[in-house]
């Protein structure tokens, strides 16, 4: 076994790659990029080396860094995690050109089903069924709009060296081509530094199934049962599960019979995943291969018993496959849910920042980036953590996983606690019927449920924020942005005005210590506890936790996040008065659509800002011109910051002061 190995990752992967090196008493090296400097998985390691700045073209893709790093520590082996160079074939290659083991498929084996295209035709070759579509990929538009104008609507174009949905479009009118090819292959150049396009006939409503296999390289193949991984947003995977759920026998085997298959042609060696869409009669089609550790392996892990990392060392090492497929069994039912650092209600916006106050549930499996707390860079995957629930079936799975994430909290940041909560509701999702496009067709889970009883909670906490933690709402104490002025019955201890995620609200206060506020014509009814963090306690059976941050109160009601500021003088709660365009979230500007002298108007797109592997769109939201340019392509910039100048056409007059009416809240608890 091997001495020393480098991880060549960051976040969660890194420390469960740490974790059975630990338990097998293998030394590892940690590498990090400056944004990463103080993360978690640097704890535990025999050395750690700085790889450069915080992009990951400058870190943690930089092959020659990484071998320097990993020759410079006296490393034997290169583990690469997901993601990154996982992937990357020649990176691979110079692993073991340096005289180290590469933890992963030989590079050649990568470089044949790295390329979707080259794959399709191997696996086609060894009788493994695939989609219909083109095996030629490129990264010409004009070239890639006359593949896609000779397959029949709709076509989904995806990059040829990518993986995890990223890059991805779904096509449904010939007319959007031009603009969704771009996109395309500006992501997947920036994902992957490779352009080149597939494309593929979309097949409508499929499942995605995949199977976990691994070879020794010698003609040797198990597998370790499969996967169901349909439960995906915009082609990126949200929750997954071990077995898949209603899956006849007879189309399970043909499943995992079809992925020893493709894999025993290739004398595949090391861990692999075959991916394969399903459609409605059970009739699967090979999608591709990942070479490398998946995401969601914990889950193969709960149902088989097996650490696939320990499996990954060993027969890197040159080991024996540990055991033959007869001996390898899946028992119970395992669900993981996947926590990113990104808003629902923003249509799953990117939220980088620092993770002032996280809490993990007790009794699940929890594999995550940090612990108490820490930064989610803009540089990376927004992906924070996975919550694993196990049980000796899918129901109780699902009880324990829905428990578990009612325990969770992750203040600092928005996150997708909340929605996953919602998902666990879903009766689609509770009876397993559901598809890889059912999370983007249900728009409406994406909204937090919890709006009332989370301004309920913001006047109940202890302002202004210059004070120090303080009993929640006292008549009389400075510790609350009260105004008597507005004192009558129905809120004996006076109105409490604050900003609810930069939003106006009100509340009338009616009891304290476990009693009422009223936030329009609702009552919600709240309890409060604290601990040594922050605040906590129930708001109409709905568990919220807050702490205070400079900032503001970071609180989370119900799973969803929101920011609380009081509002000290009238002018805070009035909307400014827009004189430029500013960054929604931290992040790169990919591109800049416009120059100085330039006339816009509302809508019109100024920049686009790419941020965890997502571009986003900054738009003017006034008439005027361009008078300056702050910021440009490649330059990183943080949420708020003004990215331009706009002279408006027209000025506003006002006092600034004036009167802010009541905000108008719903009866119901709805956004």
């Amino acid at each position: 076994m091997f001495k020393r190995i480098l991880i060549a990752n960051r976040g969660e992967i890194a420390r469960r790659i740490a974790r059975t090196c630990q338990r097998l008493g293998i030394e590892y090296v940690a590498v990090y990029s400056s944004a990463d400097a103080g993360a978690a998985h640097l704890g535990g390691a025999a050395r750690t080396v700085c790889l450069g700045a915080g992009a990951a073209a400058d870190s943690y893709l930089n092959a020659a860094k990484l071998l320097q790093a990993a020759r410079e520590t006296g490393c034997v082996a290169v583990h690469p995690g997901y993601g990154f160079l996982s992937e990357n074939s020649e990176f691979a290659a110079s692993v073991e050109a340096a005289g180290m083991a590469f933890i992963g498929p030989s590079p050649a084996t990568i470089a044949a089903l790295g390329d979707k295209a080259r794959a399709k035709a191997l696996m086609r070759a060894a009788g493994v069924p695939v989609v219909p579509g083109s095996d030629e990929a490129s990264d010409n538009p004009a070239t890639i709009e006359a593949l896609a104008r000779a397959i029949e609507l709709p076509i989904l174009l995806k990059p040829s060296a990518g993986g995890g949905g990223k890059g991805m479009q779904i096509i449904t009118h010939y007319d959007d081509l031009p603009r969704l090819i771009e996109s395309a292959i500006r992501l997947a150049r920036s994902s992957f530094g490779d352009g080149r396009m597939i494309v593929e006939r979309y097949i409508e409503e499929p499942r995605h199934i995949e199977v976990q296999v691994f070879g020794d390289g010698r003609g040797n193949v198990v597998h370790l049962f499969e996967r169901e991984c349909s439960l995906q947003r915009r082609h990126q995977k949200v929750m997954e599960e071990a077995p898949a759920p209603r899956l006849p026998e007879r189309a399970r085997q043909r499943l995992l019979e079809a992925a020893v298959q493709g894999a025993r042609s290739l004398d595949y060696r090391n861990a692999g995943t075959f991916e394969f869409i399903m459609d409605r009669d059970f009739n699967c089609y090979f999608l591709e291969v990942n070479t490398r550790l998946q995401v969601e392996h914990p889950v193969t892990e709960a149902v088989t018993g097996l650490d696939l990392v320990a499996w990954q060392l060993r027969v890197a090492a040159g080991q024996a496959l540990p055991l033959p497929q007869s001996e390898i069994s899946c028992r119970g039912h395992a669900i993981e849910a996947r926590i990113y650092a990104e808003d629902p209600a923003q249509d799953f916006r990117p939220s980088p920042g620092t993770v002032v106050r996280a809490r993990w549930p007790s009794g699940l499996r929890i594999d995550a980036a940090l612990d108490q707390s820490g930064e989610v860079p803009a540089f990376y995957d927004p992906m924070v953590a996975k919550v694993i629930a196990s049980a000796a079936d899918r129901p109780a799975a699902l009880a324990a996983l829905k428990a578990g994430l009612g325990q969770t909290a992750l203040l600092g940041v928005a996150s997708n606690i909340g929605y996953l909560l919602r998902l666990l509701d879903d009766p689609g999702v509770q009876a397993g019927q559901v598809h890889t496009r059912y999370l983007d067709e249900r728009k409406a889970l994406q909204m937090p449920r919890s709006r009332l009883a989370a301004a309920a909670v913001g006047a109940a906490l202890p302002l202004p924020l210059s004070a120090a933690p303080a009993a929640p709402w006292q008549a009389g104490t400075p510790c609350g942005a009260m105004d008597r002025k507005f004192l009558d019955p129905d809120a004996p201890l006076g109105r409490a005005r604050f900003l609810l995620d930069a939003e106006p609200a009100w509340a009338a206060l009616q009891m304290v210590e476990g009693g009422h506020v009223r936030v329009g014509d609702a009552r919600q009814s709240w309890t409060v506890s604290r601990d040594a963090s922050g605040l906590g306690g129930d708001v109409d059976g709905w568990r919220w936790e807050a702490c205070l941050a400079a900032e503001g109160w970071h609180m989370q009601v119900a799973g969803d996040h929101y920011t609380v500021r009081p509002v000290l003088q009238e002018r805070e709660a009035c909307a400014q008065d827009s004189g430029g365009a500013t960054a929604p979230m931290s992040g790169v500007i990919a591109a800049v659509t416009v120059q100085p002298g330039d006339r816009v108007r509302p809508g019109d797109v100024l920049a686009v800002i790419e941020a965890m592997k997502m571009e986003y769109s900054i738009v003017a939201d006034v008439e005027g011109t361009v008078a300056h340019l702050r910021y440009g392509p490649g330059d990183s910039v943080r949420e708020g910051e003004l990215i331009a100048d706009i002279v408006q056409a027209t000025a506003a007059v006002g006092d600034g002061d004036r009167q802010i009416d009541e905000p108008k809240f719903p009866s119901g608890n709805s956004r």
